[in-house]
């Protein structure tokens, strides 16, 4: 309860002195403003507390690895110890992007054909639901990571929230206690995993129930003792493999011992002026987000309007090519050679625009994955930082499914990811995403899945612009790209770009999917192009904030939570 005390502290306080520190869920309209620090966020209690790191003087690496940690405990659908992500971070000081990759890896035993059935086809319960699915987790090492090299305080310090919220507790939001009924069935398959998310007499816990996790409070209290030694060596280690052991699982404590965190050159394009920076492979965000935009450049859709027939159309047969790409070459550099400078050369773009038809759609079954030149998931979350001093960070991370496999390691307190489904099970088989994949994203070990998380940095002028990022699996990337759009093009505040309608093309299959918001007659006019079109649920969540710089070279932050997701905030003093 001392946490819920000092929630109501801070609450009070900044009500008094007329300096909200959180907006309203309600207010989706307009975008929340501030002057020294931004955490936009999926969940609440996680942004207040790291929100607190930047008031008391840390930057936004350290705001970012104590929110990471928290959102293990207050939003275990995605926040995780047991997955992996991509962090971007702008260093004010250098005026330089990096990229962190912590996405997960192969275990030493994996192979191709390790989810194909006695016919030869994928057993997609094999690479989903079971302990066969989970990879070698990063989380830890990559936030760890990214404190160490970025950051100003010590991992003991980003975990306190965390210990502290897994420790007392925190009332549990209405849309986890609905996530965790949704998947009552996944968790039949781990005792752990429901020991943790229901109550012991088989009931659920309801909204405003206290909810606390005393399994996971002992992990981190250990991570704070004998910081990632004690995950990927010591006890911690020991408990992970003794769930595999005990399930037919692989992971073993040499693949933990080995596993590392990279640091990458992320992927970097200009469009209209603006420098976009985002993440390398083994995602495929940031290759296709440059490939889009060198694409869609070479239109005025700005004239044609924003989600007009004639922009959704250009912008279709545009991601249309990039996931054919997607599909042919890429993969985990270390293992494969990707044509990186080739698929983002705005030459290459001009090679694929000639083939767009601007009055009528083309056909998926005829397009192929280009000849570039040789130079050289939906239950995810993503969350944008800003501070005083000018960083920013724009972090993705995940355990694939809403709540991974499902499968909690026993007596660890965390749940393990079902990451090795990115692999391609089987060539021109698609994925739980519906995402084809070629023998450059095949299963080999160590090798780390390719992903679509795409951790996006937009400068003007060498100074953050837009950090934004989302959720959404195969969506991501298209989610990521029409914030940019919304922004650059259509002259929407953060919070409009943020809320409108978006639509998605991933090549196969071959259809529009569409959110609400789009209206009959230009679907009627898309439709006459030869299109064909499916109503969806919701795209992504792109927690965002967009920096203005004023003439006396002040900044205003501008943050919007996506109403997608109802309890993401915007944190800010």
């Amino acid at each position: 309860m001392r946490l819920l005390y000092l929630l109501f502290i801070i609450n009070w306080i900044s009500f008094a002195h007329a300096t909200p520190i959180l907006v309203d869920p309600q207010d989706r309209f307009s975008p929340t403003l501030a002057k020294q620090g931004m955490v936009v966020a999926s969940e609440s209690f996680a942004a207040q507390a790291s929100l607190e790191v930047l008031k008391q003087g840390g930057n936004a690496v350290d705001a970012a690895v104590t929110l990471g940690f928290a959102m293990a405990v207050t939003a275990p659908r995605a926040g995780n110890l047991g997955g992996g992500g991509f962090m971007l971070v702008y260093d004010a000081e250098t005026q330089k992007v990096v990229a962190i990759d912590y996405r997960e890896k192969a275990p030493a035993l994996a192979h191709k054909d390790m989810y194909l059935d006695q016919n030869g086809d994928v057993d997609a319960v094999r690479s989903k639901f079971t302990h066969l699915a989970a990879g070698v987790p990063g989380t830890v090492a990559g936030l760890a990571l990214a404190l160490e090299k970025y950051g100003t305080i010590s991992l003991q310090q980003a975990l306190q929230p965390a210990i502290q919220l897994a420790t007392d507790g925190f009332p549990m939001p209405a849309t986890l206690a609905n996530a965790i009924q949704d998947a009552t069935e996944r968790f039949q398959r781990s005792a752990a995993s429901r020991a943790i998310f229901m109550k012991p007499d088989g009931s659920f816990y309801q909204a405003g129930e206290l909810f606390k996790q005393a399994d996971l409070a002992k992990t981190l209290r250990l991570l704070a003792e004998q910081g990632t030694d004690a995950f990927y060596h010591g006890k911690i280690a020991d408990q992970i493999v003794a769930e595999m052991q005990a399930n037919q699982g692989i992971i073993s404590k040499t693949d933990l011992a080995n596993y590392q965190p990279q640091i990458r050159q992320p992927i970097q394009g200009n469009y209209r002026g603006y420098d976009v920076f985002s993440m390398s492979p083994p995602s495929s965000g940031g290759v296709h987000i440059v490939q889009m935009l060198n694409m869609l450049e070479q239109f005025d859709i700005k004239q044609t309007g924003h989600n007009s027939a004639q922009t959704i159309h250009i912008m279709t047969e545009a991601m249309k090519r990039a996931y054919a790409d997607r599909s042919q070459y890429l993969g985990d550099t270390d293992f494969v050679s990707v044509p990186l400078q080739g698929l983002t050369h705005k030459d290459y773009a001009k090679q694929l625009t000639q083939q767009f038809d601007l009055q009528k759609a083309t056909l998926s079954q005829n397009i192929r994955e280009g000849q570039p030149a040789v130079y050289e998931s939906p239950e995810t979350t993503h969350y944008s930082i800003v501070d005083k001093h000018g960083n920013a960070v724009a972090n993705t991370y995940t355990l694939n499914f809403s709540f991974g496999s499902g499968i909690t390691v026993s007596g660890a307190g965390f749940l393990l990811n079902n990451e090795m489904d990115d692999f391609s099970a089987k060539p021109n088989v698609p994925n739980a995403y519906g995402l084809i994949g070629g023998t450059a994203n095949a299963i080999e070990p160590h090798k780390r899945m390719l992903s679509s998380m795409s951790p996006t940095i937009v400068l003007k002028d060498n100074k953050p612009f837009l950090v934004t990022g989302s959720p959404g699996g195969s969506r991501i990337i298209t989610a990521v790209l029409q914030v940019i759009l919304n922004v650059i093009d259509h002259d929407m505040n953060i919070q409009e770009a943020v809320n409108a309608a978006r639509i998605h093309h991933q090549w196969l299959p071959d259809k529009i999917f569409m959110e609400n918001g789009l209206s009959p007659d230009t679907v009627d006019l898309l439709k006459q192009k030869g299109h064909r079109l499916e109503a969806s649920r919701t795209m992504g969540a792109t927690n965002s904030i967009l920096i203005q710089h004023t003439d006396d070279n002040k900044r205003i932050l501008n943050g919007a939570a996506d109403p997608r997701r109802p309890e993401a905030i915007v944190a800010s003093y």
